[in-house]
């Protein structure tokens, strides 16, 4: 499986600029790419308060449209996060894009500080069988949380995929966050970060990141933006399992209702916190 990571640098608030340079990267891409990994919010970067109202789309507005018929042209898939409108509640989403159409959405389930009363956090962790593999979908802030990996492994994710937005000081948190996640799951994790200069001051970190099922760096980006190939041997997913399973030998389980659809995918709802 060949998944291409785009590590780019954006602008805030500007969708048509981060648009242009989502589907530029779709149009050039290697003719047996399966996935593009793009970063956190790449459609519209990180609205402020005074822009999300005005940017912010449903999962069938324009950008996301725009989206699907360059994949459909290509014949590629895509992660891309965005910022969500639902009726007028905002949430930080990232969807995995197929040929066929939008094949898993996920909102945020653990928001940033600076996120909290921006947007709604996400109340389920989601995965989808895509090209034989069972794919779960993290937002930066929730690698640092192990229950939220955690909850894709119960879902029974083999590639955990990250769409990420981490800034200055906090690059080596994520390196070595994605590295757990991905070795007590015993599952590939892709992670795709922003770079460059954003809002408010921040200087984003770079260093996307593809682990394997052992835990061992396939690739690690810098801080310039780049686009890398990484090919993942999924033969590695049943050799890391062979010896010991860590998911079958927990004693712990998380709690939440478990769905299961007709077109393969898992939801784990989050139970509701206790009235205070």
């Amino acid at each position: 499986m060949k998944i291409e990571l785009v590590q780019l640098s954006g602008r805030d608030g500007d969708t048509a600029y981060n648009l242009e340079r989502t589907l530029q990267a779709i149009a050039t891409c290697a003719v047996d790419t399966d996935l593009l990994v793009f970063p956190e919010t790449q459609l519209m970067g990180f609205a402020n308060a005074q822009q999300l109202a005005e940017v912010a789309e449903p999962l069938d507005g324009p950008s996301v449209q725009a989206v699907q018929r360059a994949v459909r042209e290509h014949n590629v898939s895509v992660l891309v996060g965005m910022a969500e409108n639902d009726s007028g509640t905002y949430y930080n989403t990232s969807l995995l894009v197929t040929p066929e159409g939008v094949a898993l959405s996920y909102r945020k389930t653990h928001l940033w500080p600076s996120e909290r009363g921006l947007f709604q956090p996400g109340d389920r962790f989601v995965t989808a069988l895509w090209k034989g593999v069972r794919v779960g979908i993290l937002i930066c802030y929730d690698i640092e949380l192990p229950e939220s990996a955690r909850a894709l492994g119960q879902l029974g994710a083999e590639l955990i995929l990250v769409t990420n937005g981490n800034m200055d000081p906090y690059g080596p948190v994520h390196r070595t966050a994605i590295i757990a996640r991905s070795q007590e799951n015993q599952a590939f994790a892709v992670m795709v970060n922003r770079v460059g200069d954003g809002d408010d001051g921040l200087v984003f970190a770079g260093g996307s990141t593809v682990i394997d099922p052992f835990g061992r760096t396939l690739f690690e980006a810098g801080r310039a933006e780049c686009r890398q190939i990484v090919d993942l041997d999924l033969d590695l997913l049943r050799t890391a399992r062979h010896d010991y399973d860590y998911l079958n030998d927990r004693r712990l389980f998380l709690t939440g209702e478990q769905i299961e659809h007709a077109d393969g995918r898992r939801e784990l709802l989050i139970p509701a916190l206790p009235q205070q």
